[in-house]
């Protein structure tokens, strides 16, 4: 009877170490870039500002055709303030990993310098190969307050993690996205 109790807890533990391999994959997105952005407001009309534009997020798998997901965006706009923004963003397969695609962003912004704002922000974002990204964006607020940027920079994530172009240039040894593993063929 002493054997039972140190053998059914043994038999449970082995039970409960024994895993599958998970398929969680996600994709994500960690981009940089700077250009110019045109700000109107009621006390100074409109001015051009430089900008710098910093933004991540998680969508769903990068294997679809289309990736769904959330974004944070800080987006500077030196000499004035800095605008925070919650987005969904909706990106191709080509985008996701990387590559040629395109992604929409969509959702609101808080404006907390000067006379403040809170409103509505879309984004056209354009991929190209190694992570290259640009970004134009339209924003409209409360206090009468609008915004128009245009941005170029690079996605981290997209160079690195998810990268699938270039790689007879430059290697990417495990990729987030394998095709070949699931039985796949390469793009």
């Amino acid at each position: 009877m002493h054997t039972a109790r140190f053998v059914v807890p043994a038999l449970v533990a082995c039970a409960l170490a024994v895993s599958s391999p998970a398929r969680a994959d996600v994709s994500s997105w960690l981009y940089f870039g700077g250009g110019p952005s045109w700000l109107t407001t009621t006390e100074r009309g409109t001015t051009t500002e430089s900008s710098l534009q910093m933004e991540t997020g998680l969508g769903t798998p990068p294997a679809d055709a289309f990736a769904a997901g959330g974004l944070f965006r800080v987006h500077t706009h030196f000499s004035r303030g800095t605008d925070l923004a919650l987005l969904a963003r909706v990106a191709t397969h080509g985008f996701v990993n990387g590559g040629w695609g395109f992604g929409f962003d969509f959702g609101g912004y808080e404006r907390f310098w000067e006379q403040g704002s809170t409103g509505l922000l879309g984004s056209l974002v354009l991929g190209a190969p190694w992570g290259i990204t640009l970004s134009a964006t339209a924003g409209f607020g409360t206090n009468e307050q609008r915004i128009y940027a245009g941005t170029l920079g690079i996605d981290l994530a997209r160079l690195t993690v998810y990268r699938r172009t270039g790689e007879s240039w430059f290697k990417n040894p495990f990729p987030a996205y394998r095709p070949e593993e699931r039985g796949e063929l390469r793009e």
